[in-house]
């Protein structure tokens, strides 16, 4: 009987073959580990960008001042008749503003060699504006004081927030060093001051003469109610065409042909709906330039292949027993589908739309092509169909229009634009995430 050697080894030591296995799967979790820190890094470092160079932008330079209302510059006939106040345009405002000023830099002991009106030359051209309509809104105030306070123009506001400097303006025709000390000497008796500036986030564009005036409020409005058309038109289109393709559709080669080039429409690039919402939504059926509802016709034809994606993914995920658990106890097609499926649908459904939303918001290349990109100024609607055709801008439209102005200033609030859009978009993906979570089946 021959001897027979154990050739076997062990299980606790590892051969050279499994030490080479382990080490590259050493290397590969590095290797993810690497590219997640790496992808974190550059995330934080956007948002540190972002947030560095638009937070300035929700802060404003102001000066209050306490102006008296001369009821012989404002009101002459004395009979508070509202039409022969507004005969006064803004220009015969600006002597109160100057007197104003004056009076403060008098109480506050300052000395200056600069002339009332070149003293007032350091608020905003809107400031103007503002007291004309506080009047024409509160005409029983003439005669009083009344304290305000108003916008500095941008090269003030940028010198308190670093961005103008005294070497800087050597060769700038819109403020001089004696401005410069008397914003020093009213900033130390405590009248001139950053503050919170809440118009920026409910105020309209403003022109290149005063940008320290402008703000996102106007825009925002028009991308809501952009958003409102993409709801009510790509939503309920968007499902009702997943629903047939995925439950009823007949599978040939007519439903092979949609469906491909359903997913390839999801890969066209943005602007090439825009130049199909000019042609067709304005050139053909003459809609309005710039109107909201132009905006949200192009992103709801480009936000459907989103959703129909997305709705049809919900919808092969329900298990097929479901459906014939389903038609096995009675029920009919169509009752399999919306009672059962659709229900247990939802979350994922949910979750396409609003994130198809999402990216249409932040859509800018279609909105150009069809003109929201101009200066409105406007209030609020005062009707929804006054808020579907009149012309407005969108929040990614006006964030280019500021980006491209010569002002730094303006791009000041481009990148405070971003931050606004981004909280919008952070906010619908949070939604999408709860309400997935919210509605969400095991099974």
């Amino acid at each position: 009987m021959t001897d027979v050697t154990n050739t076997h080894k062990s299980l606790l030591v590892q051969d050279a073959r499994t030490r080479k296995r382990n080490r590259a799967e050493a290397r590969f979790k590095m290797y993810g580990i690497a590219a997640i820190a790496v992808g974190l890094l550059m995330l934080a470092v956007l948002l540190v960008t972002i947030i560095g160079r638009g937070a300035g932008a929700f802060q404003q330079t102001f000066v209050t001042l306490p102006v008296e209302l001369t009821a012989e510059k404002l009101d002459k006939k004395g009979n508070r008749d509202l039409a022969d106040i507004k005969k006064l345009s803004t220009f015969g405002y600006a002597p109160l503003m100057n007197a104003a000023l004056e009076a403060k830099v008098t109480q506050a002991g300052i000395e200056t060699t600069l002339k009332p009106k070149s003293m007032a030359d350091i608020l905003s051209k809107d400031a103007a504006a503002q007291l004309r309509n506080f009047v024409l809104a509160n005409p029983e105030m003439i005669g009083e004081v009344v304290e305000f306070r108003f916008l500095t123009n941008s090269r003030v506001d940028g010198y308190l927030k670093g961005r103008v400097t005294r070497d800087s303006i050597a060769n700038d025709k819109n403020i001089n060093a004696e401005q410069l000390d008397l914003v020093d000497q009213l900033r130390t008796d405590g009248a001139l001051k950053k503050q919170f500036n809440l118009a920026f986030i409910t105020g309209a564009d403003a022109s290149d003469a005063r940008p320290e005036a402008a703000g996102m409020g106007v825009s925002m409005i028009g991308s809501l109610f952009m958003m409102l058309v993409v709801l009510v038109l790509a939503l309920p289109i968007g499902v009702a065409a997943s629903i047939y393709l995925e439950e009823f559709a007949p599978k040939n080669w007519i439903t092979d042909i949609i469906e491909v080039n359903i997913s390839n429409l999801a890969a066209v690039p943005s602007i090439v709906f825009g130049i199909l919402g000019l042609a067709v939504f304005i050139n053909y059926m003459h809609l309005p330039n710039s109107a909201p509802l132009v905006g949200g016709l192009v992103l709801t034809l480009m936000t459907l292949p989103t959703i129909i994606i997305s709705t049809r993914a919900s919808l092969k995920s329900v298990p097929p027993s479901i459906r014939d658990a389903a038609l096995g106890v009675g029920a009919s097609r169509m009752q399999s589908v919306f009672h059962h499926v659709l229900p247990l649908a939802a979350p994922g459904i949910l979750t396409g739309a609003i994130i198809g939303l999402a990216q249409a918001l932040g859509e800018t290349a279609p909105l150009l092509l069809i003109g929201m990109v101009g200066f409105i100024a406007s209030n609020a609607p005062d009707s929804i169909s006054s808020g579907l055709l009149d012309p407005n801008s969108a929040m990614p439209a006006q964030i280019y229009e500021w980006a491209k102005r010569a002002d730094p200033a303006f791009y000041e609030r481009a990148w405070g634009g971003i931050i606004i859009l981004l909280v919008f978009l952070i906010t619908m993906n949070a939604i999408a995430i709860m309400l997935r979570r919210r509605f969400e089946r095991r099974w």
